[in-house]
Protein backbone atom coordinates (compact mmCIF):
# COMPACT_ATOMS: atom_id res chain seq x y z
CA UNK A 1 0.00 0.00 0.00
CA UNK A 2 1.08 3.88 -0.76
CA UNK A 3 2.34 6.31 2.29
CA UNK A 4 -0.52 9.05 2.56
CA UNK A 5 1.14 12.18 3.38
CA UNK A 6 -0.87 15.46 3.89
CA UNK A 7 1.42 18.45 2.88
CA UNK A 8 0.82 20.97 6.25
CA UNK A 9 3.03 24.01 5.29
CA UNK A 10 1.40 26.97 6.61
CA UNK A 11 0.08 30.39 4.97
CA UNK A 12 -3.12 32.62 5.03
CA UNK A 13 -4.28 31.22 2.23
CA UNK A 14 -7.83 33.00 1.64
CA UNK A 15 -5.21 36.06 1.93
CA UNK A 16 -2.90 35.25 -0.42
CA UNK A 17 -6.73 33.59 -2.85
CA UNK A 18 -8.53 37.09 -2.79
CA UNK A 19 -4.86 38.86 -3.99
CA UNK A 20 -4.18 36.92 -6.88
CA UNK A 21 -8.22 36.62 -7.67
CA UNK A 22 -7.86 32.60 -6.99
CA UNK A 23 -9.32 30.16 -4.90
CA UNK A 24 -7.98 29.70 -1.65
CA UNK A 25 -7.50 25.86 -2.84
CA UNK A 26 -5.45 27.03 -5.50
CA UNK A 27 -3.33 29.26 -3.04
CA UNK A 28 -2.55 26.28 -1.23
CA UNK A 29 -1.88 24.32 -3.95
CA UNK A 30 0.67 26.31 -4.76
CA UNK A 31 2.73 27.22 -1.07
CA UNK A 32 2.61 23.61 -1.28
CA UNK A 33 4.81 23.43 -4.61
CA UNK A 34 7.43 25.31 -2.56
CA UNK A 35 5.83 28.81 -4.32
CA UNK A 36 6.78 31.30 -1.30
CA UNK A 37 6.08 34.48 -2.37
CA UNK A 38 3.48 36.20 -4.07
CA UNK A 39 5.63 37.31 -7.15
CA UNK A 40 6.86 33.89 -7.38
CA UNK A 41 2.89 32.77 -7.76
CA UNK A 42 2.52 35.44 -10.44
CA UNK A 43 5.08 33.52 -12.61
CA UNK A 44 3.62 30.77 -11.89
CA UNK A 45 0.00 31.62 -12.84
CA UNK A 46 1.27 33.55 -15.60
CA UNK A 47 3.79 32.26 -17.91
CA UNK A 48 5.30 34.80 -20.68
CA UNK A 49 8.45 35.57 -22.75
CA UNK A 50 10.03 37.82 -20.18
CA UNK A 51 10.60 34.53 -17.74
CA UNK A 52 13.00 32.92 -20.56
CA UNK A 53 16.68 33.18 -19.38
CA UNK A 54 19.74 34.43 -21.54
CA UNK A 55 21.32 31.75 -23.49
CA UNK A 56 24.13 33.63 -23.93
CA UNK A 57 25.25 33.09 -20.18
CA UNK A 58 25.88 29.42 -21.14
CA UNK A 59 29.65 28.42 -20.80
CA UNK A 60 31.02 28.52 -24.28
CA UNK A 61 27.82 29.45 -25.85
CA UNK A 62 30.26 32.49 -27.81
CA UNK A 63 32.31 30.54 -28.74
CA UNK A 64 29.93 27.96 -30.09
CA UNK A 65 28.09 30.44 -31.98
CA UNK A 66 31.29 31.45 -33.10
CA UNK A 67 32.24 29.17 -35.14
CA UNK A 68 28.72 28.57 -36.47
CA UNK A 69 28.71 31.98 -38.19
CA UNK A 70 32.43 31.46 -39.31
CA UNK A 71 31.47 27.99 -40.82
CA UNK A 72 28.14 29.89 -42.29
CA UNK A 73 30.26 32.60 -43.62
CA UNK A 74 32.85 30.46 -45.59
CA UNK A 75 30.61 27.64 -46.79
CA UNK A 76 31.68 24.98 -44.71
CA UNK A 77 29.73 21.86 -44.49
CA UNK A 78 27.98 21.11 -41.06
CA UNK A 79 26.20 18.06 -39.83
CA UNK A 80 24.45 17.83 -36.97
CA UNK A 81 24.51 14.25 -34.85
CA UNK A 82 21.48 14.02 -33.44
CA UNK A 83 19.82 11.12 -31.33
CA UNK A 84 16.69 8.58 -32.37
CA UNK A 85 14.44 9.66 -29.26
CA UNK A 86 11.78 12.83 -29.30
CA UNK A 87 14.19 15.08 -27.89
CA UNK A 88 17.10 13.92 -30.23
CA UNK A 89 14.43 14.63 -33.49
CA UNK A 90 13.21 17.57 -32.05
CA UNK A 91 16.86 18.91 -31.41
CA UNK A 92 18.17 18.00 -34.59
CA UNK A 93 14.67 19.37 -36.08
CA UNK A 94 15.83 22.71 -34.88
CA UNK A 95 19.37 23.15 -35.01
CA UNK A 96 18.96 21.57 -39.09
CA UNK A 97 16.53 24.32 -39.33
CA UNK A 98 17.44 27.04 -37.62
CA UNK A 99 21.18 26.55 -39.91
CA UNK A 100 19.22 26.54 -43.19
CA UNK A 101 17.63 29.63 -41.97
CA UNK A 102 21.01 31.55 -42.00
CA UNK A 103 22.14 30.13 -45.22
CA UNK A 104 24.25 27.09 -43.99
CA UNK A 105 25.48 24.37 -46.10
CA UNK A 106 24.06 21.96 -43.44
CA UNK A 107 23.45 18.21 -43.32
CA UNK A 108 21.99 15.55 -41.07
CA UNK A 109 22.86 12.45 -39.40
CA UNK A 110 20.66 10.45 -36.52
CA UNK A 111 22.17 7.38 -35.57
CA UNK A 112 19.96 4.39 -35.64
CA UNK A 113 18.61 2.90 -32.47
CA UNK A 114 20.59 -0.74 -33.33
CA UNK A 115 22.86 -0.87 -35.67
CA UNK A 116 24.63 2.74 -34.44
CA UNK A 117 23.76 2.59 -30.45
CA UNK A 118 23.44 6.08 -28.10
CA UNK A 119 24.93 8.96 -29.56
CA UNK A 120 28.05 9.98 -32.08
CA UNK A 121 30.42 7.23 -33.10
CA UNK A 122 33.46 6.27 -35.36
CA UNK A 123 31.57 5.36 -38.01
CA UNK A 124 29.74 8.53 -38.06
CA UNK A 125 32.67 10.18 -37.92
CA UNK A 126 34.00 8.21 -40.60
CA UNK A 127 31.10 9.30 -42.74
CA UNK A 128 31.70 12.97 -41.67
CA UNK A 129 35.18 12.74 -43.34
CA UNK A 130 34.38 10.56 -46.80
CA UNK A 131 31.40 13.60 -47.42
CA UNK A 132 33.50 16.42 -46.94
CA UNK A 133 32.62 17.93 -43.25
CA UNK A 134 33.79 19.97 -41.63
CA UNK A 135 32.25 21.13 -38.55
CA UNK A 136 29.97 18.75 -36.42
CA UNK A 137 27.46 19.93 -33.66
CA UNK A 138 26.45 17.68 -31.72
CA UNK A 139 22.76 17.53 -29.87
CA UNK A 140 21.35 15.24 -27.03
CA UNK A 141 24.24 13.60 -27.04
CA UNK A 142 27.94 14.09 -27.18
CA UNK A 143 29.28 14.83 -23.61
CA UNK A 144 30.17 11.02 -23.23
CA UNK A 145 31.61 10.41 -26.20
CA UNK A 146 35.58 11.20 -26.31
CA UNK A 147 36.57 8.52 -28.11
CA UNK A 148 34.67 10.00 -30.91
CA UNK A 149 35.10 13.35 -30.78
CA UNK A 150 38.90 12.89 -30.26
CA UNK A 151 39.02 10.69 -33.49
CA UNK A 152 37.03 13.81 -35.17
CA UNK A 153 39.58 15.82 -34.06
CA UNK A 154 41.99 13.86 -35.33
CA UNK A 155 40.57 14.20 -38.78
CA UNK A 156 40.43 17.63 -38.46
CA UNK A 157 36.96 18.40 -38.02
CA UNK A 158 35.50 21.23 -35.74
CA UNK A 159 33.58 19.88 -33.16
CA UNK A 160 30.40 21.49 -30.91
CA UNK A 161 29.06 19.62 -28.37
CA UNK A 162 24.94 20.59 -27.41
CA UNK A 163 24.06 18.66 -24.43
CA UNK A 164 22.16 18.15 -21.39
CA UNK A 165 23.39 15.08 -19.73
CA UNK A 166 25.13 14.43 -16.55
CA UNK A 167 28.91 15.16 -17.37
CA UNK A 168 30.99 11.58 -16.84
CA UNK A 169 33.11 11.85 -13.75
CA UNK A 170 35.57 9.13 -11.97
CA UNK A 171 36.35 9.30 -8.72
CA UNK A 172 40.38 10.15 -8.13
CA UNK A 173 41.15 10.59 -4.07
CA UNK A 174 37.70 10.79 -2.95
CA UNK A 175 36.74 13.41 -5.31
CA UNK A 176 34.96 13.75 -8.44
CA UNK A 177 37.08 14.00 -11.50
CA UNK A 178 34.88 15.10 -14.41
CA UNK A 179 35.54 13.76 -18.10
CA UNK A 180 34.76 16.20 -20.96
CA UNK A 181 35.43 15.64 -24.60
CA UNK A 182 37.93 17.61 -26.53
CA UNK A 183 35.13 19.24 -28.25
CA UNK A 184 35.61 23.14 -29.53
CA UNK A 185 32.95 24.25 -27.75
CA UNK A 186 30.29 22.70 -25.26
CA UNK A 187 27.35 23.63 -24.37
CA UNK A 188 25.75 22.44 -21.60
CA UNK A 189 24.51 24.02 -18.82
CA UNK A 190 25.34 20.94 -16.47
CA UNK A 191 29.09 21.34 -16.84
CA UNK A 192 31.18 23.24 -14.10
CA UNK A 193 31.48 27.12 -14.17
CA UNK A 194 28.62 27.46 -16.31
CA UNK A 195 26.66 30.47 -15.27
CA UNK A 196 23.10 30.13 -16.90
CA UNK A 197 20.96 29.69 -13.49
CA UNK A 198 18.52 27.00 -14.98
CA UNK A 199 20.23 23.64 -14.94
CA UNK A 200 17.09 21.41 -16.08
CA UNK A 201 16.89 22.06 -19.50
CA UNK A 202 16.49 19.31 -21.89
CA UNK A 203 18.82 18.81 -25.38
CA UNK A 204 16.37 20.16 -27.66
CA UNK A 205 15.89 23.49 -25.15
CA UNK A 206 19.49 23.82 -25.32
CA UNK A 207 19.81 23.72 -29.27
CA UNK A 208 16.95 26.22 -29.26
CA UNK A 209 19.13 28.39 -27.21
CA UNK A 210 22.09 28.09 -29.56
CA UNK A 211 19.66 28.89 -32.46
CA UNK A 212 18.48 32.05 -30.86
CA UNK A 213 21.89 33.43 -29.96
CA UNK A 214 23.16 32.14 -33.39
CA UNK A 215 20.38 34.68 -35.19
CA UNK A 216 21.18 37.91 -33.12
CA UNK A 217 25.00 36.73 -34.65
CA UNK A 218 24.06 36.69 -38.00
CA UNK A 219 22.50 40.15 -37.58
CA UNK A 220 19.12 38.56 -37.71
CA UNK A 221 15.74 38.96 -34.88
CA UNK A 222 16.54 36.51 -32.27
CA UNK A 223 12.79 36.36 -31.27
CA UNK A 224 12.40 34.44 -35.19
CA UNK A 225 13.71 31.57 -33.14
CA UNK A 226 10.87 31.53 -31.79
CA UNK A 227 9.22 29.50 -34.21
CA UNK A 228 10.65 26.40 -32.36
CA UNK A 229 9.51 27.00 -29.04
CA UNK A 230 6.71 24.91 -29.56
CA UNK A 231 9.22 22.14 -30.20
CA UNK A 232 11.52 22.87 -27.50
CA UNK A 233 8.58 22.36 -25.17
CA UNK A 234 7.20 18.65 -26.77
CA UNK A 235 11.10 17.91 -26.19
CA UNK A 236 10.88 18.94 -22.40
CA UNK A 237 7.49 17.04 -21.98
CA UNK A 238 8.94 13.79 -24.26
CA UNK A 239 11.89 13.77 -21.94
CA UNK A 240 10.03 13.76 -19.04
CA UNK A 241 12.19 17.05 -17.83
CA UNK A 242 10.62 18.66 -14.23
CA UNK A 243 8.10 21.61 -15.23
CA UNK A 244 9.98 23.68 -12.79
CA UNK A 245 11.53 27.42 -13.80
CA UNK A 246 12.09 28.16 -17.18
CA UNK A 247 10.97 24.57 -18.29
CA UNK A 248 7.37 25.35 -16.79
CA UNK A 249 7.62 28.81 -19.18
CA UNK A 250 9.11 27.05 -22.25
CA UNK A 251 6.01 24.37 -22.13
CA UNK A 252 3.10 26.55 -21.00
CA UNK A 253 4.13 29.11 -23.50
CA UNK A 254 5.00 26.07 -26.29
CA UNK A 255 1.64 24.48 -25.64
CA UNK A 256 -0.05 26.95 -26.97
CA UNK A 257 2.01 27.77 -30.16
CA UNK A 258 1.84 23.80 -30.49
CA UNK A 259 -2.25 24.53 -30.38
CA UNK A 260 -1.71 26.77 -33.35
CA UNK A 261 0.87 25.09 -35.05
CA UNK A 262 2.32 25.91 -38.68
CA UNK A 263 4.43 22.95 -39.06
CA UNK A 264 2.79 21.00 -41.48
CA UNK A 265 3.82 17.50 -40.57
CA UNK A 266 2.91 18.30 -36.72
CA UNK A 267 -0.71 19.72 -37.86
CA UNK A 268 -0.93 16.42 -39.95
CA UNK A 269 0.40 14.35 -36.92
CA UNK A 270 -2.28 16.04 -34.47
CA UNK A 271 -5.14 15.60 -37.22
CA UNK A 272 -4.16 12.10 -37.44
CA UNK A 273 -3.93 11.25 -33.55
CA UNK A 274 -8.10 12.66 -33.26
CA UNK A 275 -6.62 15.66 -31.70
CA UNK A 276 -7.35 18.61 -34.15
CA UNK A 277 -9.84 21.10 -31.72
CA UNK A 278 -8.91 19.77 -28.94
CA UNK A 279 -7.13 21.90 -26.24
CA UNK A 280 -3.67 20.44 -26.21
CA UNK A 281 -1.89 19.57 -22.75
CA UNK A 282 1.57 17.85 -21.63
CA UNK A 283 -0.40 14.96 -21.30
CA UNK A 284 -1.42 14.98 -25.10
CA UNK A 285 2.38 14.69 -26.07
CA UNK A 286 3.60 12.66 -23.47
CA UNK A 287 1.03 9.70 -24.07
CA UNK A 288 -0.71 10.21 -27.76
CA UNK A 289 1.67 11.97 -29.76
CA UNK A 290 5.10 11.94 -28.30
CA UNK A 291 5.06 8.15 -28.57
CA UNK A 292 4.37 8.09 -32.58
CA UNK A 293 7.62 9.81 -32.61
CA UNK A 294 9.38 8.09 -30.64
CA UNK A 295 8.46 5.22 -32.57
CA UNK A 296 10.34 5.15 -35.18
CA UNK A 297 13.06 5.84 -33.90
CA UNK A 298 12.10 2.52 -31.48
CA UNK A 299 11.38 0.04 -34.37
CA UNK A 300 12.67 1.95 -37.74
CA UNK A 301 14.83 4.98 -38.40
CA UNK A 302 14.02 7.98 -36.39
CA UNK A 303 14.64 9.77 -39.89
CA UNK A 304 11.45 9.32 -40.63
CA UNK A 305 10.17 11.62 -37.43
CA UNK A 306 12.24 14.41 -38.86
CA UNK A 307 11.16 13.74 -42.35
CA UNK A 308 7.96 14.52 -40.68
CA UNK A 309 8.87 17.59 -39.32
CA UNK A 310 10.38 18.56 -42.29
CA UNK A 311 7.72 17.69 -44.55
CA UNK A 312 6.50 20.63 -47.09
CA UNK A 313 2.92 19.12 -48.19
CA UNK A 314 0.12 17.64 -46.32
CA UNK A 315 0.54 14.47 -49.12
CA UNK A 316 3.87 13.43 -47.91
CA UNK A 317 3.30 14.82 -44.37
CA UNK A 318 0.29 12.32 -44.41
CA UNK A 319 1.80 9.36 -45.47
CA UNK A 320 4.18 9.34 -42.72
CA UNK A 321 1.85 10.12 -39.68
CA UNK A 322 0.32 7.15 -40.85
CA UNK A 323 3.51 5.02 -40.75
CA UNK A 324 4.53 6.66 -37.37
CA UNK A 325 0.79 5.99 -36.09
CA UNK A 326 1.09 2.19 -37.44
CA UNK A 327 4.53 1.77 -35.96
CA UNK A 328 2.98 2.83 -32.58
CA UNK A 329 0.47 0.55 -32.35
CA UNK A 330 2.85 -2.24 -33.24
CA UNK A 331 5.02 -1.07 -30.15
CA UNK A 332 2.37 -0.92 -27.37
CA UNK A 333 1.78 -4.28 -28.18
CA UNK A 334 5.47 -5.71 -28.12
CA UNK A 335 5.73 -3.63 -24.95
CA UNK A 336 2.15 -5.33 -23.46
CA UNK A 337 3.82 -8.49 -23.64
CA UNK A 338 7.18 -7.47 -22.43
CA UNK A 339 5.76 -6.40 -19.53
CA UNK A 340 4.12 -9.19 -18.35
CA UNK A 341 6.92 -11.60 -19.08
CA UNK A 342 8.87 -9.31 -17.01
CA UNK A 343 6.52 -8.99 -13.91
CA UNK A 344 6.25 -12.82 -14.00
CA UNK A 345 10.41 -13.05 -13.99
CA UNK A 346 10.20 -10.15 -11.05
CA UNK A 347 7.48 -12.33 -8.94
CA UNK A 348 8.86 -15.47 -9.17
CA UNK A 349 12.90 -14.86 -8.71
CA UNK A 350 13.29 -11.28 -7.93
CA UNK A 351 11.03 -10.53 -5.18
CA UNK A 352 13.52 -9.76 -2.44
CA UNK A 353 15.96 -7.54 -4.83
CA UNK A 354 15.56 -4.13 -4.02
CA UNK A 355 17.21 -3.09 -7.75
CA UNK A 356 15.62 -5.13 -10.26
CA UNK A 357 18.03 -6.25 -13.00
CA UNK A 358 15.53 -8.22 -15.54
CA UNK A 359 16.81 -9.82 -18.76
CA UNK A 360 14.70 -10.53 -21.48
CA UNK A 361 16.17 -12.17 -24.17
CA UNK A 362 14.59 -11.89 -27.60
CA UNK A 363 12.63 -8.74 -26.71
CA UNK A 364 13.60 -5.68 -28.95
CA UNK A 365 16.12 -2.88 -27.49
CA UNK A 366 14.11 -0.22 -28.05
CA UNK A 367 11.47 -1.17 -25.81
CA UNK A 368 13.58 -1.83 -22.80
CA UNK A 369 13.21 1.80 -21.10
CA UNK A 370 9.39 1.30 -21.51
CA UNK A 371 9.28 -1.85 -20.04
CA UNK A 372 11.47 -0.55 -17.30
CA UNK A 373 9.38 2.35 -16.41
CA UNK A 374 6.17 -0.28 -16.11
CA UNK A 375 8.15 -2.51 -13.94
CA UNK A 376 9.18 0.70 -12.15
CA UNK A 377 5.68 1.69 -11.55
CA UNK A 378 4.43 -1.42 -10.72
CA UNK A 379 6.56 -2.45 -8.04
CA UNK A 380 8.18 1.29 -7.08
CA UNK A 381 11.82 0.19 -7.58
CA UNK A 382 14.83 1.24 -9.26
CA UNK A 383 14.77 -1.10 -12.58
CA UNK A 384 17.02 -2.41 -15.24
CA UNK A 385 15.85 -4.32 -18.36
CA UNK A 386 18.44 -6.12 -20.33
CA UNK A 387 18.14 -7.21 -23.65
CA UNK A 388 20.28 -9.06 -26.55
CA UNK A 389 22.56 -6.43 -28.38
CA UNK A 390 24.40 -7.06 -32.20
CA UNK A 391 26.32 -10.14 -31.64
CA UNK A 392 29.50 -8.62 -30.38
CA UNK A 393 27.78 -6.30 -28.37
CA UNK A 394 26.34 -8.65 -25.36
CA UNK A 395 23.90 -6.84 -23.78
CA UNK A 396 22.00 -3.73 -24.17
CA UNK A 397 19.27 -2.11 -21.63
CA UNK A 398 17.40 0.85 -20.05
CA UNK A 399 16.90 1.91 -16.36
CA UNK A 400 14.14 4.08 -14.75
CA UNK A 401 14.69 5.05 -11.29
CA UNK A 402 13.04 5.80 -8.47
CA UNK A 403 13.52 9.58 -6.34
CA UNK A 404 15.95 7.51 -3.50
CA UNK A 405 18.52 5.67 -5.90
CA UNK A 406 20.74 7.96 -8.52
CA UNK A 407 20.75 5.96 -11.10
CA UNK A 408 23.73 7.02 -13.00
CA UNK A 409 25.73 7.52 -9.60
CA UNK A 410 24.91 4.22 -8.69
CA UNK A 411 25.82 2.91 -11.96
CA UNK A 412 29.46 4.55 -11.29
CA UNK A 413 30.24 2.63 -8.36
CA UNK A 414 30.29 -0.53 -10.69
CA UNK A 415 31.10 1.03 -13.74
CA UNK A 416 34.06 -1.47 -14.83
CA UNK A 417 31.14 -4.18 -15.81
CA UNK A 418 29.48 -1.67 -18.28
CA UNK A 419 31.36 -1.39 -21.98
CA UNK A 420 29.23 2.41 -21.89
CA UNK A 421 26.65 3.44 -20.14
CA UNK A 422 25.51 7.20 -19.27
CA UNK A 423 22.13 9.00 -17.93
CA UNK A 424 20.42 10.85 -15.48
CA UNK A 425 19.55 10.11 -12.01
CA UNK A 426 16.44 8.97 -13.04
CA UNK A 427 17.10 7.14 -16.21
CA UNK A 428 20.35 5.36 -17.52
CA UNK A 429 21.02 3.59 -20.85
CA UNK A 430 24.11 0.65 -21.01
CA UNK A 431 26.08 -2.06 -22.67
CA UNK A 432 27.64 -5.08 -20.95
CA UNK A 433 29.08 -8.52 -21.67
CA UNK A 434 26.77 -10.90 -21.08
CA UNK A 435 28.93 -12.68 -18.86
CA UNK A 436 28.94 -9.84 -16.06
CA UNK A 437 24.58 -9.91 -16.10
CA UNK A 438 24.41 -12.00 -12.36
CA UNK A 439 27.50 -9.85 -11.03
CA UNK A 440 25.60 -6.77 -11.82
CA UNK A 441 22.43 -7.99 -10.25
CA UNK A 442 24.51 -8.53 -7.01
CA UNK A 443 26.53 -5.48 -7.13
CA UNK A 444 23.62 -3.15 -7.83
CA UNK A 445 21.85 -4.58 -4.96
CA UNK A 446 25.19 -4.91 -2.74
CA UNK A 447 26.01 -1.30 -3.05
CA UNK A 448 22.25 -0.12 -2.26
CA UNK A 449 21.39 1.48 0.92
CA UNK A 450 17.50 1.93 -0.16
CA UNK A 451 14.97 0.88 3.01
CA UNK A 452 11.81 0.00 3.23
CA UNK A 453 10.18 3.12 3.02
CA UNK A 454 12.50 4.22 0.34
CA UNK A 455 10.54 1.70 -2.10
CA UNK A 456 7.31 2.76 -0.63
CA UNK A 457 5.04 4.90 -2.96
CA UNK A 458 4.12 8.14 -1.46
CA UNK A 459 1.32 10.09 -2.61
CA UNK A 460 1.20 13.80 -1.10
CA UNK A 461 -2.29 14.96 -0.44
CA UNK A 462 -2.60 18.72 -1.59
CA UNK A 463 -5.90 19.46 0.49
CA UNK A 464 -9.15 17.82 1.71
CA UNK A 465 -11.41 18.89 0.22
CA UNK A 466 -15.32 17.61 0.18
CA UNK A 467 -17.50 16.85 -2.47
CA UNK A 468 -19.55 20.15 -1.41
CA UNK A 469 -16.85 22.48 -1.83
CA UNK A 470 -16.40 21.68 -5.38
CA UNK A 471 -17.59 24.18 -7.94
CA UNK A 472 -17.34 24.79 -11.64
CA UNK A 473 -15.07 27.86 -10.91
CA UNK A 474 -12.24 25.90 -8.53
CA UNK A 475 -11.98 22.84 -11.41
CA UNK A 476 -11.51 25.64 -14.21
CA UNK A 477 -8.93 27.30 -12.39
CA UNK A 478 -7.23 24.36 -11.97
CA UNK A 479 -6.40 24.80 -15.33
CA UNK A 480 -3.82 27.54 -14.14
CA UNK A 481 -1.80 25.28 -12.85
CA UNK A 482 -1.14 23.44 -15.89
CA UNK A 483 0.86 21.71 -17.28
CA UNK A 484 1.08 18.84 -15.40
CA UNK A 485 3.39 16.88 -15.29
CA UNK A 486 7.04 15.32 -13.63
CA UNK A 487 8.01 17.91 -11.15
CA UNK A 488 4.42 19.55 -10.99
CA UNK A 489 1.95 16.54 -10.42
CA UNK A 490 -1.91 17.24 -10.38
CA UNK A 491 -2.83 18.36 -7.33
CA UNK A 492 -4.54 15.49 -5.19
CA UNK A 493 -7.50 15.65 -3.25
CA UNK A 494 -8.91 13.70 -0.50
CA UNK A 495 -12.07 12.43 0.97
CA UNK A 496 -12.68 10.05 3.60
CA UNK A 497 -15.50 8.43 4.61
CA UNK A 498 -16.76 7.70 1.54
CA UNK A 499 -19.27 5.59 0.34
CA UNK A 500 -20.33 4.12 -3.43
CA UNK A 501 -23.62 3.25 -4.81
CA UNK A 502 -23.94 2.06 -8.67
CA UNK A 503 -21.48 0.68 -8.91
CA UNK A 504 -20.65 -0.71 -12.49
CA UNK A 505 -17.62 -2.47 -14.46
CA UNK A 506 -16.49 -0.13 -17.37
CA UNK A 507 -13.92 -0.77 -20.06
CA UNK A 508 -13.62 -3.27 -23.03
CA UNK A 509 -12.67 -5.34 -20.40
CA UNK A 510 -15.03 -4.52 -17.66
CA UNK A 511 -11.76 -3.54 -16.11
CA UNK A 512 -12.54 -0.33 -15.17
CA UNK A 513 -15.51 1.17 -12.31
CA UNK A 514 -17.93 4.37 -12.43
CA UNK A 515 -20.06 4.92 -9.06
CA UNK A 516 -22.07 7.43 -7.72
CA UNK A 517 -19.54 8.37 -4.00
CA UNK A 518 -20.71 10.04 -1.29
CA UNK A 519 -18.48 12.07 1.40
CA UNK A 520 -19.12 12.37 5.10
CA UNK A 521 -20.79 15.20 4.35
CA UNK A 522 -23.92 13.84 2.70
CA UNK A 523 -22.85 15.51 -1.00
CA UNK A 524 -22.63 12.98 -3.82
CA UNK A 525 -20.70 13.06 -7.19
CA UNK A 526 -20.05 10.50 -9.71
CA UNK A 527 -17.04 8.84 -9.86
CA UNK A 528 -14.71 7.46 -12.33
CA UNK A 529 -11.66 5.00 -11.57
CA UNK A 530 -9.17 3.56 -14.01
CA UNK A 531 -6.34 2.29 -11.50
CA UNK A 532 -5.76 -1.15 -10.54
CA UNK A 533 -8.40 -3.63 -10.77
CA UNK A 534 -7.15 -5.95 -7.74
CA UNK A 535 -6.72 -3.25 -4.89
CA UNK A 536 -10.92 -1.94 -5.87
CA UNK A 537 -11.90 -5.25 -5.40
CA UNK A 538 -9.68 -5.82 -2.58
CA UNK A 539 -10.83 -2.61 -0.76
CA UNK A 540 -14.94 -3.30 -1.64
CA UNK A 541 -14.72 -6.66 0.10
CA UNK A 542 -13.24 -5.74 3.47
CA UNK A 543 -15.22 -2.54 3.70
CA UNK A 544 -18.80 0.14 3.40
CA UNK A 545 -16.33 3.05 3.35
CA UNK A 546 -13.26 4.30 2.27
CA UNK A 547 -11.10 6.97 2.06
CA UNK A 548 -9.47 8.51 -1.55
CA UNK A 549 -7.73 10.78 -3.52
CA UNK A 550 -9.02 12.09 -6.50
CA UNK A 551 -9.30 15.03 -9.26
CA UNK A 552 -11.99 16.90 -10.00
CA UNK A 553 -12.73 17.49 -13.72
CA UNK A 554 -16.29 18.61 -15.60
CA UNK A 555 -17.87 16.19 -17.84
CA UNK A 556 -19.38 17.40 -20.99
CA UNK A 557 -21.94 15.90 -22.63
CA UNK A 558 -24.38 17.31 -25.43
CA UNK A 559 -25.21 21.02 -23.99
CA UNK A 560 -24.82 19.61 -20.37
CA UNK A 561 -21.67 19.95 -17.66
CA UNK A 562 -21.78 18.38 -14.58
CA UNK A 563 -18.55 17.79 -12.49
CA UNK A 564 -17.58 14.83 -11.58
CA UNK A 565 -14.39 12.91 -9.64
CA UNK A 566 -11.50 10.73 -10.83
CA UNK A 567 -10.07 8.58 -8.07
CA UNK A 568 -6.44 8.30 -7.98
CA UNK A 569 -6.32 6.45 -4.97
CA UNK A 570 -8.42 4.52 -2.65
CA UNK A 571 -7.59 2.49 0.51
CA UNK A 572 -10.38 1.51 3.99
Amino acid sequence: MAKWLQYTKRADFKGIGEHLGVDQVIARIMVNRGLDSEEQMQIFLHPDHKQLLDGGTMKDMAKAVSLLRDAILQGKHIRVVGDYDIDGVQATYILHQGLLHCGAKVSYSIPHRVTDGYGINESIIESCVNDGVDVVITCDNGIAAREPIAMAKEAGLTVIVTDHHEIPYEICHGERKYLLPPADAIVNPKQENCAYPFKNLCGAAVAWKVIGQLFSAMDMPASDSDVFLENAAFATVGDVMELQGENRTIVSLGLHQLQHTKNIGMETLIKRCGLEGKTLGAYHIGFVLGPCINASGRLDSATKSLELLEAKDTMTAAALAEQLVSLNEERKVMTERGVQWAVDIVEKNLNNDKVLVIYLPGVHESIAGIIAGRIRERFEKPTFVLVDGEQEEGLKGSGRSVEAFSMYEEMCKCQELFSKFGGHPMAAGLSMPKENLESFREKINENSSLGEEDLQKVVHIDVPVPFSYLNMSLIEQLDLLEPFGNGNSKPVFAQKNVTFSQVKAIGKQGQFYKAVAKGEDGFTVDALYFGPQDLWKQCMEKSDTFMITYYPQINTFGNREQIQIVITDICV
